[in-house]
């Protein structure tokens, strides 16, 4: 293949943003996903500029893809408490404003849980949420996760973010990150059946839409609404899964991240697999 993979895993900014950059290298990842913030709680560090700026520079010295940060577990639009769906609509609009430091890269959201209002009001609240902290001309599109249908989790059937995409004012400025385990959790045979997926997908949403993924085995069998990720090839899923996600044309030019149950080493082993399933020289 002419590119390499976009493939990487997530990395905390603890250390500082270039330190962040420079362990992904280490990895041979290139690209990455980051907590904007504590991911269980409400608080950001302050930005320095200056380490930003150096990690700007790692990103293009080592020819990353975009970079795919993650928004905070503890954000719910759809909430039934108006102080809850106050605090991740401020989170958010926050959030944005801060990745305006690193343009031209993408924010993962959970659209959140409707804790028994229901999916329509679930939907409505996400919406109002979402045209309330868009703005036009943001350098940083928004992206709905596919969520495997826990709960009162919305975003668990490609329908449920159609009508999220539909339903906003500045849809232009949203895309969808699809998780391989939560996809097949809900109930989708991404394993068995990869090009049905895409296609249902593409039916009901459209494959533009399509902007990254989260590669993660499944501890779960298909359907189970479990939301247990599994390191690659150890799940439900199989090495196969993502040997054929890394070879499809319309997959293999996205960002690619880990969220397997890994450390450090893990994750460098798991990013020169899927190097080696594209046929990467060198893998």
């Amino acid at each position: 293949m002419s590119e390499r993979l976009a493939v990487g895993c997530h990395l905390s900014t603890s250390g500082g943003y270039e330190r962040m950059g420079r362990t992904a290298v280490d990895l041979d990842a290139t690209t990455l996903a980051f907590f904007t913030r504590n991911p269980r709680g409400g608080g950001a560090k302050v930005l320095d500029g200056q380490d930003v700026a150096r990690l700007r520079d790692v990103l293009a010295a080592h020819g990353f893809g975009r970079l795919v940060a993650h928004a905070p577990y503890t954000m719910n639009l759809c909430s039934g408490n108006p102080e809850t769906v106050a605090f991740a609509r401020r989170t958010l609009a926050d959030d944005l404003e801060r990745m305006e430091a690193l343009p031209g890269n993408y924010y993962n959201l959970h659209p959140g849980s409707h804790v028994g209002q229901g999916v329509d009001r679930g939907i409505g609240l996400i919406c109002e949420g979402l045209d309330a902290t868009l703005e036009p001309g943001q350098a940083t599109m928004v992206l709905l996760e596919t969520m495997a249908g826990k709960g009162s989790e919305v975003g668990r059937s490609f329908e449920e973010l159609a009508r999220i995409l539909d339903g906003t004012r500045h849809d232009e400025l949203l895309g969808v990150c699809l998780d391989t385990c939560h996809v097949s959790d809900a109930g989708y045979d991404v394993a068995g059946d990869l090009e049905g997926v895409l296609g249902e997908f593409d039916r009901l949403i459209g494959l533009e839409r399509l902007r990254a993924l989260h590669l993660n085995d499944s501890k779960s069998p298909c359907g189970s609404r479990r939301d247990r990720h599994e390191r690659l090839g150890a799940g439900h899923l199989g090495i196969g899964c993502f040997a054929a996600i890394v070879a499809h044309p319309l997959l293999s030019t996205l960002p690619m991240v880990l969220e397997t149950p890994n450390d450090l080493a893990g994750y460098a082993a798991e990013i020169a697999l899927l190097r080696s399933l594209a046929g990467e020289r060198g893998a």
